[in-house]
């Protein structure tokens, strides 16, 4: 990977935790600067169970990008993936069967404020 895609990864992992951070009311940094492993999420949502992986392109396989999730996440935490090309919106891709684990892990969030 070249320096410039790394670069570019790294600002969307920054801009990830920004915007989850505010939309959850919760603390939110990038998630290697603190555990450096190759599992650890891209983005550290403090007291939230989801882990998320961040996809800063312009083309992206939904599915390698889920299962990359998936397999880095803990047991207990929601595997997603946000994502954002270049000029247009950011989104979260979450499998069907993990939407009621997602919206329970909000609310316990939400809770907590």
């Amino acid at each position: 990977m070249g320096r410039m895609s790394r670069q570019k990864g790294k600002r969307g992992e920054r801009e990830a935790a920004a915007e989850l951070g505010a939309l959850l009311g919760c603390g939110a940094r990038r998630g290697v600067q603190y555990h450096g492993g190759p599992d650890s999420p891209d983005v550290v949502l403090d007291g939230v169970k989801i882990h998320v992986e961040c996809k800063r392109t312009e083309t992206l396989n939904v599915y390698k990008a889920l299962e990359q999730a998936k397999n880095d996440a803990h047991p207990s935490h929601v595997p997603l993936v946000w994502h954002r090309r270049n000029d247009r919106e950011s989104v979260l891709i979450v499998q069907t069967s993990d939407l009621v684990a997602l919206a329970n892990a909000v609310i316990a969030a939400k809770g907590m404020q």
